[in-house]
């Protein structure tokens, strides 16, 4: 699931930045000694954690050719940081994102601005404490609020078109919610609109009939719980809670997956629906490789019931973490977290 990215749009961008990321030094992490661990959120970080290239960054492949992934390799920081692990990886990841190349390849440059990508960017900088004002030599803050329109929906700029959804208006409130200044109330008041009539909230706006989805309402109801608008948030919440299926997952066009999971966790969770939030946690559970897998693989959380898949493996898990953990976008930090990718402990 990556609505902010379409495969198009995603490669395209990619390429114009490819040969000034290529040119510029990457900072490379020195991994931590890893320490076994029973905690099944710890483990999956860790395990999230090695399979980084370098140590700092995921990597989407076309065509044959390896190019940057800048938005998984955020997803892994937000579950460092929800596991309190892996300290020395985010802060590599971290100083990755914030390279020229890297940054602008993924925020756009020039006439070029993508607002899902810069709120992402800019949460991620406040949860690891650094300054979305001043990231990589670039103020994230002031050009997402320059990527409001006047009915208070964030859109891009882009000769590429406006892929701007439902994550991008949620992603764009929590994260302005952050700020001393807010969230602005013409944003929240756009995201509340957007709700379908039985209370879910849909991935595209103005389409011809309201469709829910699991996930842009998981991130719906998150930034309108910071933002104070709890009447949509709760009708949010209820509808989740109606989608829940019978041992615990959520479904995404019909499969019940770890990443729709992960992300409706977070949100019963911050909701207090806690026997619902902890029943996906089972069923989050049940997704992770054990013991009996192979090593390599041990930790990891599989996108969905059957054999696990190593290129769905990587989303899956970084944003299961979150719901195995509990913790929200809005008050997610990486403040107290250990150096080291923990390892699953098997006898």
């Amino acid at each position: 699931m990556s609505p902010l990215h379409p495969p198009g749009r995603r490669v395209r961008r990619i390429g114009a930045g490819l040969a000034i990321a290529l040119a510029t030094l990457l900072v490379t992490a020195v991994p931590a000694a890893a320490s076994p661990t029973l905690n099944r959120a710890d483990a999956a970080a860790g395990w999230l954690a090695r399979q980084l290239v370098d140590g700092e960054r995921f990597e989407v492949v076309f065509d044959g050719v390896a190019y940057p992934d800048q938005g998984l390799t955020i997803d892994a920081v937000f579950a460092f940081a929800a596991s309190k692990t892996g300290g020395t990886y985010r802060d590599a990841a971290m100083a990755w994102l914030a390279e020229p190349g890297t940054l602008t390849g993924y925020v756009g440059d020039g006439t070029e601005a993508y607002a899902g990508a810069t709120a992402k960017l800019a949460l991620a900088a406040e949860v690891t404490g650094a300054d979305p004002a001043a990231f990589g030599g670039v103020d994230l803050i002031t050009r997402l609020r320059g990527l409001q329109a006047p009915s208070g929906r964030f859109s891009d700029r882009s000769a590429w078109g406006d892929f701007s959804n439902g994550f991008t208006q949620s992603l764009a409130v929590i994260a302005l919610g952050r700020t001393a200044a807010g969230a602005p109330a013409a944003s929240v008041s756009y995201l509340a609109g957007t709700a379908c009539a039985d209370g879910g909230f849909p991935l595209y706006f103005d389409q011809p009939v309201c469709v829910s989805d699991v996930d842009a309402t998981a991130l719906a109801v998150q930034a309108l719980r910071a933002a104070g608008d709890l009447t949509h948030a709760n009708s949010g919440a209820s509808w989740l809670v109606a989608q829940q299926q019978s041992d615990g997952g959520f479904a995404s066009a019909g499969v019940e997956n770890a990443n729709s999971t992960g992300l409706a966790a977070q949100a019963l969770q911050s909701s207090g629906r806690l026997v619902a939030a902890a029943k996906a946690r089972v069923f989050l559970r049940g997704l992770q490789v054990g013991c009996a897998g192979a090593v390599a693989d041990r930790g990891a959380i599989s996108y969905t019931t059957g054999v696990f898949d190593p290129a769905t493996g990587p989303r899956a898990t970084a944003q299961a973490v979150l719901g195995l953990t509990g913790r929200g976008y809005a008050n997610l930090d990486a403040a107290g977290s250990v150096a080291t990718a923990p390892t699953l402990a098997c006898p």
